[in-house]
C-alpha cells in the first residue's frame, strides 16, 4: 500500500494489531487514526481516550467523533454511523481507509448476509473498493498470538458476548466449524468478490437514463431484472435491498397498472406508466 490511509481502530485487538503492524510499513505522516464512539456503551469514551493514547504511542494524527447512539442503537445503524465518519475523514485527508477485517470476520459476515437473504452477493463479502483490509489472510487467534508476542494491549468490547446482536450470536455459533470448511468459503468469497465487481461494471451501462423499461425487465431473466433493478436503487436512493425484497419489487414492475406506485422504503416510492417506471421521493410526489 502507497499513499495516505486512515486507519480505522476502535481499541480491540484486530485494530490494535492492524495499527501496529501498519507503522513498520509506513511513515508516521502516512498514517492517521481514526476511531468512532457510537455512544451505544457507557464505557465507550474510555475506548476513545485509550485509542487516542495509542495515536500519541505512534505519533500519528488522530481524529474521533462520538454520537449518543444510545443502547439499542441496531447494529446496521452503528456500521452505517461509523463509515460516514471515516469516509468523511478520509476525503479530508485524501486518503485510503484501512479496517481490521480478518479471515474469521468474513466467515460471519457471509453467515449473516445468507441469513438476511442476500442472495449470492451474501458471499461477496468485506469488497468494498475504497476500502484496504490487509488483515484478511490472518483468523483471530493469529491476530491474537501476534498481539501476546508483541506484547500489546487492548480494550475488549464489553458487549462482545451480549447474544442480542446477530454478529455475537452468530460467532458462537460458528466456533466449532472446521477449517476445511472455513477455507473453502474464503475461496468462494474470493471468486464472488470478482464476479460481482463484473456485474457492477455490466448493470453501470444500464444506469444512462431515469427512465426506467419495465418490458426490459419484463423479458429477461429474473435473477438479471434483480441486478438491474438493485443497480438502480443503490443509484437513485444509496442503498440496497435483499433478494426477497427484489423479488417483490420485480413482481410490481410486471404487474403494475399505470399510475399506481410501491413503496421502496419512507423516502421512496416506484412510479409507473405503462412502458417505464422512475424512483421518487415522497416529497417530490407531494409536490
Amino acid at each position: 500500500m502507497m499513499g495516505r490511509f486512515i486507519v480505522a481502530v476502535s481499541g480491540g485487538v484486530d485494530s490494535v494489531v492492524l495499527l501496529d503492524k501498519l507503522s513498520q510499513e509506513h511513515a508516521k505522516d502516512a498514517l492517521i487514526v481514526a476511531h468512532f464512539d457510537h455512544g451505544i456503551r457507557p464505557d465507550s469514551a474510555a475506548d476513545a481516550e485509550f485509542v487516542r493514547g495509542l495515536a500519541e504511542k505512534y505519533g500519528l494524527a488522530f481524529e474521533t467523533k462520538r454520537e449518543e447512539l444510545g443502547p439499542d442503537a441496531s447494529e446496521e445503524l452503528a456500521r452505517n454511523r461509523r463509515y460516514e465518519f471515516l469516509r468523511t475523514v478520509a476525503k479530508k485527508y485524501e486518503a485510503v481507509i484501512v479496517t481490521a477485517h480478518h479471515a474469521d470476520d468474513v466467515i460471519e459476515t457471509i453467515a449473516i448476509n445468507l441469513i438476511r437473504g442476500t442472495g449470492w452477493r451474501g458471499l461477496a463479502v468485506l469488497g468494498s473498493p475504497d476500502i484496504d483490509r490487509p488483515l484478511l489472510a490472518m483468523t483471530k487467534g493469529e491476530i491474537i498470538e501476534y498481539a501476546r508476542q508483541n506484547t500489546l494491549e487492548w480494550h475488549e468490547d464489553s458487549t462482545n458476548q451480549n447474544t442480542k446482536y446477530l454478529r455475537n450470536d452468530v460467532r458462537q455459533k460458528l466456533v466449532g466449524l472446521d477449517a476445511d470448511t472455513k477455507e473453502l468459503l474464503r475461496l468462494y468469497r474470493q471468486r464472488q468478490v470478482a464476479l460481482k465487481q463484473m456485474i457492477d461494471a455490466e448493470t453501470a451501462t444500464y444506469m444512462q437514463t431515469d427512465q426506467h423499461s419495465r418490458y426490459l425487465l419484463t423479458h429477461v431473466p429474473d435473477a438479471v431484472a434483480c441486478e438491474l433493478l438493485r443497480a438502480i436503487l443503490i443509484k437513485e436512493t444509496g442503498q440496497g435491498l435483499t433478494r426477497p425484497q427484489l423479488e417483490r419489487m420485480l413482481l410490481a414492475v410486471k404487474t403494475y397498472p399505470s399510475g399506481k406506485v410501491y413503496d421502496v422504503d419512507s423516502s421512496h416510492i416506484l412510479q409507473f406508466t405503462c412502458t417505464n417506471f422512475v424512483v421518487a421521493t415522497r416529497a417530490e410526489v407531494v409536490s
